[in-house]
């Protein structure tokens, strides 16, 4: 029975949650473009059908790709043992369980909801924590305290079915996907551009990367204590500054060949698109839930598609180029990005039908990701390596 764990779906941690991850955000995606069809209906004797969309996609499938993205960084930053088999297993377990757990009517108390479902992120973090300490990776701390706010959030929406922990929520993945876009996207790009041949050069932008991190967290400070005013614009207006600053040094234009780096450099894009849509809000113009899609499905649906198909190929030994329909999805994800975000602001009339064509696009994205990757996550790597 144990030597199941010794498969190697179970030797590092991309590979059981980007894979589940990757499934749920179809199912849940699916579920809710039939919720809005009228061909489904979602119980509300537990959570509230719009909270818990929200809620599994931050606390469910972007949660997956993060702990997965993590365990395995982590285990590269600190030169430690990966958590794999049953230690792995044992969390893909908890995982599944707090999802379970906010789906499934199983009579529970929401206290006890409350409870299973928000094991993951403080084991997931003592996980992470065990190797950053004994290895004393400060630059990497920040981690574990995103993971702390994150838990945070999670205890205080299920309590409360509130928007605003949901908010902060995304701001941390968001302040996640800064931080390591601004390693990530500029080393990866300017690697392979001169790979190509192509003169490019890293800029050091130490001091404007501290200052993009400072103003996701000033934003979503105000998103608590000062939305729907200018104090949130400025901070949203400020931030989206910084990161368009910052992105004028990654070289986009010259990526556009290449369908695994300009897939990052849309991700990012859409992180400037979505501060900028947010800092109107405080003005009056949007209101928050009409423009949040942009750093959901644009930012957090890009990044994590492009980066759950890059780690897979790298770390499993494959060579990084992007197959055709794998570029098909990288195109489709900013069709559903556009038609979420800018469809219902430009025809509201019509609000219905783009998140149920969006919804479909996402949830084809991802099946795509399922049928090419599952069986490269399921097998053992080529060259003999463990992973």
């Amino acid at each position: 029975m144990l030597k199941i764990f010794e498969h190697p779906f179970f030797g590092r941690g991309f590979r059981p949650f980007f894979f589940l991850g990757a499934l749920y955000s179809v199912l849940n995606i699916a579920v809710w473009g039939g919720f809005y069809a009228g061909n489904i209906f979602l119980p509300e004797n537990i959570l509230n059908p719009v909270f818990w969309h929200a809620h599994e996609m931050i606390f469910g499938y972007t949660m997956a790709i993060v702990a997965g993205f993590l365990l395995t960084a982590v285990a590269n930053w600190t030169g430690g043992a990966p958590a794999r088999q049953i230690h792995l297993a044992s969390l893909c377990i908890l995982w599944i369980l707090g999802r379970v757990v906010v789906s499934v009517d199983l009579g529970l108390s929401i206290w006890i909801i409350s409870l299973l479902e928000s094991l993951f992120i403080p084991v997931l973090a003592a996980t992470l924590a065990i190797p950053l300490i004994r290895s004393w990776n400060k630059r990497n701390f920040v981690f574990l305290a995103l993971l702390s706010v994150l838990f945070i959030c999670d205890v205080w929406s299920l309590n409360t079915e509130s928007k605003t922990p949901l908010y902060i929520a995304l701001m941390m993945i968001l302040t996640m996907v800064s931080l390591i876009g601004g390693r990530i996207i500029p080393a990866f790009t300017v690697a392979a551009l001169r790979q190509a041949g192509v003169i490019a050069l890293r800029t050091d932008q130490n001091n404007t990367d501290i200052a993009a991190l400072i103003s996701l967290i000033v934003t979503a400070v105000c998103l608590v204590f000062a939305q729907g005013t200018i104090i949130l614009s400025i901070a949203a207006f400020s931030s989206f500054f910084i990161h368009a600053l910052r992105m004028r040094h990654y070289h986009s234009l010259k990526t556009l060949s290449d369908p695994l780096l300009w897939i990052l450099h849309a991700g990012y894009l859409w992180l400037v698109i979505g501060l900028f849509l947010i800092g109107m809000t405080g003005v009056g113009v949007f209101e928050i839930p009409m423009v949040i899609h942009a750093l959901t499905t644009g930012c957090i649906g890009s990044m994590t598609l492009g980066m759950i198909c890059r780690v897979t190929l790298g770390h499993t030994g494959r060579n990084l180029v992007a197959s055709k329909m794998t570029t098909v999805s990288f195109v489709l994800i900013q069709l559903a990005a556009v038609m979420r975000t800018f469809g219902p602001l430009v025809t509201p009339n019509y609000t219905i039908g783009w998140i149920v064509a969006s919804a479909a696009i996402w949830t084809f994205c991802f099946i795509i990701y399922l049928v090419i990757y599952t069986p490269i996550l399921m097998s053992a790597r080529p060259d003999g390596q463990n992973a």
